[in-house]
């Protein structure tokens, strides 16, 4: 299941680098939120501290009540960083599950 979420996540934080509408972006950071947040419970619960903060951090990042204004282009770099993060620890995690 945390790897689907990844790669939803993955995807749609891609898709940012692309024209939408304003809606799609709130969406992306409730989107975002609500999956950093139960990645983090994963990870702190299966005890892998250094991604559960990791993720605790994006949902803080991402979270919609406290808008963080970095601007469109420097957004488009955090999602694009975040993204291969999050595409990284797929298989990071598949190598420790081996």
């Amino acid at each position: 299941m945390d790897r689907i979420i990844k790669i939803i996540l993955a995807v749609i934080l891609l898709l940012c680098l692309f024209h939408f509408p304003y809606g799609y972006y709130q969406f992306v950071r409730i989107a975002a939120m609500v999956g950093f947040a139960y990645l983090a419970y994963n990870s702190l619960t299966n005890g892998n501290k250094v991604f559960g903060v990791i993720f605790i951090i994006f949902a803080i990042l991402f979270q919609p009540l406290y808008k963080i204004a970095l601007g469109r282009p420097l957004w488009n770099i955090v999602d694009v960083i975040v993204a291969v993060f999050i595409i990284i620890s797929i298989f990071i995690e598949k190598n420790e599950a081996t």
